[in-house]
């Protein structure tokens, strides 16, 4: 009898305060990332703020003055676009790729490797699927702030002849940088030291930075290398962005890219799952 009164009594006792469903868990994991950020957001506020100026006042209005002055129009394949208002959108979504890949790299690795972060958090009732959706989420809050801090430079500016429209390169962008975070996360979810993240940026997104039509026309590249740009997230990313902030956005076109982003996104959340998995559990 003393037993089954026990019982009864630990069937209905009240859950321990962190007990919470599983949108709480991604709630924690992505409130863990912004508290982390409240303390460091000082050294990100070139990349985030100055930066944009810098780069648009260089080589928007610098080099897009004497592009602009000897072939009108001819440097970005758009007649009557200024470079400037052609590179601005551009920038946008490599920028937006370099920070996505920037946040997946040693944050992800350091809560692994060094701080054992993520094991603390499996010591809660927080779930492996929990800690990926909310860093996952913390990605996207980053990439918004990167993503509207150039969008109101580009207006600022008068750099977005497609009015209101240049709003979207937001959303745009953030989902750029996420077709890079999570697959990065992945990436850096198996690794025990920070080597392989110099080749991810020498190899990997600085060139994608340089030659996927951010500075100009994808077409202006070798016949051979233009395939290999299409078939590149930043390709898609700076496009739709740009033709959002020009006005000359057309939903059949418009459509595929961002059906290329999406899947490119879904899959690293995936490859994300299963590697955090793998580290965190096996």
């Amino acid at each position: 009898m003393a037993d089954s009164a026990v019982a009864g009594r630990v069937r209905t006792a009240t859950p321990r305060p962190f007990e919470r469903p599983a949108i709480g868990g991604v709630l924690a994991v992505l409130e863990y990332c912004a508290r982390v950020y409240r303390r460091n957001w000082r050294g990100t506020l070139f990349m985030t703020f100055i930066s944009p100026i810098l780069f648009l006042g260089a080589m928007g209005f610098g080099l897009g003055s004497f592009v602009d002055a000897a072939a009108p129009g001819a440097a970005t394949g758009i007649p009557g676009v200024a470079y400037a208002a052609f590179l601005a959108p551009g920038l946008l979504a490599a920028t937006c790729m370099q920070t996505g890949g920037f946040e997946a790299t040693y944050p992800v690795m350091g809560r692994i490797v060094w701080d054992k972060v993520y094991h603390a958090m499996l010591a809660t009732p927080i779930t492996v699927r929990d800690i990926v959706a909310g860093q996952i989420a913390w990605f996207a809050v980053r990439l918004a702030l990167v993503a509207g801090a150039y969008c109101v430079v580009i207006l600022a500016f008068g750099l977005a002849p497609g009015g209101p429209m240049a709003l979207l390169t937001i959303p745009v962008g953030i989902l750029t940088g996420l077709c890079f975070s999570t697959w990065i996360a992945a990436f850096s979810a198996t690794q025990k030291t920070d080597n392989g993240f110099a080749v991810i940026f020498r190899f990997g997104l600085t060139p994608l930075f340089l030659f996927s039509g951010t500075f100009f026309p994808v077409e202006r590249l070798p016949a051979f290398l233009q395939p290999v740009a299409f078939l590149t997230p930043t390709y898609h990313g700076v496009t739709l962005t740009r033709e959002l902030s020009l006005g000359i956005a057309e939903p059949g076109s418009s459509l595929v890219h961002l059906a290329f982003l999406v899947v490119v996104i879904a899959m690293g959340c995936w490859a994300s799952l299963v590697t955090f998995r793998r580290a965190l559990v096996n």
